[in-house]
């Protein structure tokens, strides 16, 4: 049915905008915040698992992160793993807990990460115009092969337009928004 591929593409459109702000998650701030160290594995008796299972993370002021480990002797293989992720971070073991402070960004950091900001901007905004065209093409080939009216072709693509149109608003407002936070000193 043609209600089905408006659903589909509704959901795609979704998806991409969650997948972008995931991205976005991991693009470090001046600010510290848990999600900056999300995704992170940490290799725990033999398998590689999600950080926040092995380690509870906090952020205990606004420049650094705090993690926890449960276990003592997790304590060596998070920091490896924090310092391991490509993320800039140094993290400094006191006791139970390891610190990780951010280093404050400079301002050919900043340029950079609003570079891959715009990035990641521009490829969400493509694969939600690969979504329309996808979609587009399934409701031609659904409008020939039924033999419905011409007329509901029109209205359908009108809200697959209109579909589009806001979730590239969605990915315009995040852009903005992790652009102002860039900026922020």
């Amino acid at each position: 049915m043609v209600e089905e591929i408006v659903e589909d593409a509704e959901v795609r459109m979704a998806r991409s905008v969650e997948s972008l702000n995931g991205d976005l998650s991991k693009i470090r701030t001046g600010r510290a915040h848990t999600s900056l160290l999300d995704h992170i594995q940490v290799s725990y008796y033999g398998s590689d698992v999600p950080l926040s299972q092995v380690a509870r993370v906090s952020v205990s002021d606004s420049r650094t992160i705090a993690v926890s480990p449960w276990e003592k002797q997790m304590i060596p293989a998070v920091e490896k793993a924090i310092a391991a992720a490509d993320l800039g971070l140094n993290p400094v073991t006191s006791g139970d807990v390891i610190r990780v402070p951010l280093p404050p960004l400079t301002e050919e950091r900043r340029k950079e990460m609003m570079r891959l900001v715009r990035q990641a901007g521009e490829q969400a905004k493509i694969a939600i115009r690969n979504i329309r065209r996808d979609a587009n093409q399934n409701l031609k080939t659904k409008i020939k092969e039924d033999r419905l009216p011409e007329d509901m072709e029109a209205r359908t693509e009108t809200r697959i337009q209109k579909l589009t149109d806001s979730h590239i608003t969605m990915i315009d407002a995040a852009l903005e928004e992790k652009e102002r936070d860039l900026m922020e000193i």
